[in-house]
């Protein structure tokens, strides 16, 4: 089991649009760098910095196939936080009748964020 430092290193390591896209494109299966540099539209170069990130963290590994790197996803619960983020919620929680320690107070209802 991860330690929350762990998880929350996690969630920093594959917090980029990039890597997001990289991880959903592992999720269906291995990917060559060439497969990548096509589906980003980005350098070579910085698609082995990402790859090489998410590597380094154990979230992906790689095989080589001749002059290839072909990489595959190998941490779990990638496909469980992708899933979720990809999630469409509709409404927000609903907001308390009142402070539930003090019984007393109301919501003044929306606020400016």
């Amino acid at each position: 089991m991860r330690s929350l430092g762990e998880r929350v290193e996690l969630l920093k390591v594959i917090a980029h649009p990039v890597r997001i896209k990289i991880l959903e494109e592992l999720m269906k299966g291995v990917k060559c760098v060439s497969d990548f540099e096509e589906f980003l539209e980005i350098s070579q170069p910085n698609v082995s910095q990402h790859l090489t990130l998410l590597r380094r963290h154990g979230i992906i590994d790689f095989y080589v196939d001749g002059r290839l790197k072909c990489y595959f996803l190998v941490d779990p619960v990638i496909p469980d936080i992708i899933e979720i983020l990809k999630k469409d919620y509709i409404e927000e929680f609903p907001a308390p009748a009142c402070c539930p320690v003090t019984k007393k107070g109301i919501y003044p209802g929306a606020r400016k964020h």
